[in-house]
């Protein structure tokens, strides 16, 4: 491919995103909503949005704080709990405020303690997701102090979404933010109608070593946690490859720095500002721009049955790398992630 010093792409969705509540919400969501036109939202508050209801309050809550003019559109997900009714589960999917439904082990990452103890339990919801076609987001990961942190991943495929698609082999799933070959080979091997992933930008820029290059980086680390290079390399041939089994999925994850920078800190990256030019750094590397605009704006769209953006955003190259600014919010600040590379691409 020629060099380039512009790129036009379909406004992209992003199919993974925490936007919080309260004072952090329209702090983040202005940077999603500039850079994206919808955003499957995240459900996983203090407390959760476990019911319909829930989700028609927090999404009032995302639309009153959107600034006005704006053609953001937030689509809600439920969070399962052992306890999830699938009657409200599918009416809340019927009438369109469900977009789909998130399943977090319990315990297995950030206010994910009400999270599924045991996906047997939730059989009766899954085939119910089946019969009218809603998507099942999964963190996949074991919870397991036994299996290393760096295993939770590909071991969650062998013991738990294998068999999950076995039993229900016509449920929509995406598995998010993978993270490692195993998780391209397996995404790969499935019906691409039914099993896709999405893949982050930090994902796509860090392996584990950069979380302890010179000292521990507590700003890179994330769950799932990065892994090693192979592994990392994996992903982006994945991302690269214009298979439309991978999407673009930031799962940007807001957190105060001392929230951060404390003896146990939280697991997130916050990386909606420059998510964008982080992926088009890493397919100008590859060679891969002319596949960017299915990964980022046309691959999600089909998994999910909808039409793709008719908006197009433009994108120029500077000659000088542009600059990562934090967040201030209230008296402190959220750190955005700055990739291993410098960035030279910015919005037009």
């Amino acid at each position: 491919m020629k060099p380039t010093k512009s790129l036009a792409l379909t406004k992209p969705d992003d199919w993974h995103v925490h936007l919080r509540s309260g004072e952090m919400l329209p702090k983040v969501l202005s940077d999603t909503a500039t850079s994206f036109n919808r955003a499957i939202v995240m459900p996983n508050l203090s407390p959760p949005i476990r019911t319909t209801s829930d989700a028609v309050l927090y999404r009032r809550e995302i639309e009153a704080a959107l600034e006005k003019n704006s053609d953001f559109t937030p689509l809600m997900t439920c969070y399962l709990t052992d306890e999830t009714d699938p009657d409200d589960l599918i009416s809340g999917f019927t009438a369109d405020v469900f977009s789909a439904a998130k399943l977090y082990p319990a315990g297995a990452t950030t206010n994910s303690d009400s999270g599924v103890t045991n996906v047997l339990l939730l059989d009766s919801v899954f085939s119910a997701m089946s019969d009218a076609g809603m998507p099942l987001l999964i963190h996949g990961e074991v919870v397991d102090h036994k299996i290393d942190i760096f295993d939770r991943e590909h071991k969650f495929i062998e013991l738990i979404l294998e068999p999950l698609r076995s039993r229900h082999p016509n449920l929509k799933i995406v598995f998010e933010h993978i993270t490692t070959k195993n998780a391209v080979d397996y995404v790969r091997s499935g019906q691409p109608d039914k099993l896709a992933a999405t893949i982050t930008p930090h994902h796509l820029s860090v392996n584990r070593s950069d979380l302890f290059a010179g000292g521990i980086r507590p700003h890179l680390y994330c769950l799932p946690i990065p892994k090693r290079e192979q592994h990392r390399i994996a992903l982006v041939e994945a991302a690269c490859s214009g298979n439309k089994r991978f999407f673009l999925g930031t799962d940007s994850a807001p957190h105060l720095i001392e929230e951060k920078e404390s003896s146990c800190g939280c697991a997130g990256v916050y990386n909606s500002p420059n998510a964008l030019q982080t992926y088009i750094a890493i397919f100008e590397k590859n060679d891969a721009l002319d596949e960017l605009n299915s990964f980022a704006s046309l691959n999600g769209p089909e998994f999910y049955n909808l039409k793709p953006n008719t908006e197009e955003i433009e994108f120029v190259k500077r000659s000088s790398p542009v600059s990562i600014d934090d967040l201030v919010v209230g008296s402190s600040r959220v750190k955005t992630f700055e990739p291993p590379f410098p960035l030279f691409w910015t919005a037009k």
